[in-house]
Parts: C-alpha cells; structure tokens; sequence
C-alpha cells in the first residue's frame, strides 16, 4: 500500500500561526508601526519646510481674525515745499486788477441805467463858457490842443488846422464854415446823455456845467462819427479805430469816477473786455487841462 507524499512542515509556522485569525491579528499589530512610520515622515518634512509656509500656516491674529483692517499707515508730512507747490494761491491785487484803469472800474458803483425821460442836455448842462476869460471858449480851446498847423485871426477862435483823428485814425482837415465846421466835433467821451442816466442827476447844476467841459473828458474827432455815437455807453459803441480802444475806455472810467457816476453790468464787462488787452493801461488824468494854458 503506498503512502501520500506529505509536504515537509513550515519550520516557522507553529500551531498559533496556523491558526485562521492569526493573519488578522498580524496586520493589527502591523498598523502601530505604519502610524509610527508616517508620523516619522512627516515630521522630517516639516522640519525641512521653509520658513515662509510656517508663516503662511500660522493662525491670524484676533483683530484679522474678527474680519477688521489694519489700520493703513500714515503719509509721510508733507514738506513746506510741497505745500508751497500745492496750496491755492490767495487772489491778489495784481490778479484782480492788473491795470491802474481796471482798479478804477473796480471801484466804480455798478447799478441800472435811469431814464432820458426827463433829460434835456442844454437845460441840464449849459454850454460851451470861457471859464479864464482869455476869449477862447471851451471848444476852440480843445481844437487848439488836439489840431495841428492851427491857424486863428483873433486868437480866440480857431479858423483851421488838421486832426489826426484817435477815433477813424485818419487825417481830417478842418476850416471854419457854415458846411464844414461840422466835420470836427467836439465829444464828450463820457456822453452827457449817458452821464445823466449814470447819475448826474445828483450833481449841482454848476458841477454839471464843470462836466460838460471838462477838457479830460472832451476830444476832437470825426463829426460824422461822433454823431453815430450819440450817448451810447462803452457796452453799446466803440471807435472805429481798434487801437484806441483801450485810452477810449480808461478815459470814460476816469470821467466816471470823478464825478462819482455809475456803470452798469454789461457796461462795466465791455469796459473790462477791452482792457484785457492792453495790461497796465494807465488812468487818464487832467494833464489835459495842462495843455490848455
């Protein structure tokens, strides 16, 4: 009878290792040692971890943590330079008023212009006087300043002459007669109709007589020319001739400011408008008058 060929014994298998639940228990007592293994690991590579993951690992602190900002630092002071740089400038006489004849507007009264209602030149202004008694009434005297080559047979009126006129810039040759005296006019600059709405009502009848011939404010000029100008304020005609534009309307603030007369808005921003063109416009005077003697 032959006998089954056993297989020899696992020399290290005993009866507790052959036992079902010993593979089970084997694996349980392997996984401590797995922990322990990864725990190695880890640790290794923590401590290898640059410092800025730690940083970014660390917890937040209690105010970030409560969702509140930081404060944001404040700008370094700011140097006086700076401010000097920066800073609004103050206004300043000069950027108000950048012309003696601007500063005079400035001051002049603005209001409403009256009525010519009640206005009657003659009545209210007189007429050309001899005021030295020299014979030489006003208006031949401001012919004998403004004319040149002037010729007289009396030496009280002025028969002839030439005027360089300031209002067209051309020369016009004035002789006395009954159809050419006209073409030279005398002109108040500062009408006296407007005068009159401008506040002259308030002046004493000899201070209006004073103004009707008062030599700063008369000129020799085209006829024609002063005729279309009647008593319109700057804001209303201008001469023809540009260039003398700006002495026309310094001239006009000069008048006005002597005898205290007033300009209205739109007047005052014409009067303005052209002296923005000419800076450092000067104020006419009465050294008109000193030409006269």
């Amino acid at each position: 009878m032959t006998t089954a060929r056993q297989s020899p014994p696992d020399p290290g298998r005993t009866a507790f290792t052959s036992h079902p639940g010993f593979r089970t228990g084997r694996w349980l007592l392997a996984v401590p040692a797995h922990l322990a293994m990864v725990g190695s690991v880890l640790a290794v590579a923590l401590s290898a971890a640059p410092s800025a993951l730690v940083a970014e690992s660390s917890p937040l602190p209690p105010a970030a943590a409560a969702g509140t900002t930081a404060p944001t630092p404040s700008p370094s002071p700011t140097t006086t330079e700076d401010r000097l740089v920066t800073a609004s400038p103050e206004p300043t006489a000069a950027r108000t008023s950048s012309s003696e004849a601007l500063a005079a507007l400035d001051g002049l009264e603005v209001a409403a212009r009256g009525s010519l209602s009640d206005y009657d030149r003659s009545a209210l202004f007189g007429d050309w006087v001899d005021a030295d008694g020299n014979c030489v009434d006003t208006r031949n005297e401001i012919l004998a300043r403004d004319l040149t080559d002037v010729e007289s047979h009396d030496g009280c009126r002025v028969e002839s002459g030439t005027l360089d006129d300031p209002y067209t810039g051309t020369p016009i040759f004035f002789t006395r007669g009954v159809t050419t005296s006209s073409d030279v006019q005398i002109d108040h600059v500062v009408a006296a109709g407007n005068a009159w709405v401008s506040g002259a009502s308030g002046l004493s009848p000899a201070e209006r007589v004073e103004f009707y011939n008062d030599p700063l404010n008369l000129l020799a000029v085209d006829g024609s020319v002063n005729a279309a100008k009647s008593d319109s304020p700057a804001d209303e005609w201008l001469p023809p001739e540009e260039s003398f534009h700006c002495e026309y309307v310094a001239t006009q603030i000069a008048v006005k400011a002597k005898y205290g007369l007033r300009v209205t808005s739109p007047e005052k921003a014409a009067m303005a408008e052209v002296l923005s063109a000419c800076p450092g416009q000067e104020l006419p005077t009465d050294h008109r008058n000193e030409d006269l003697t």
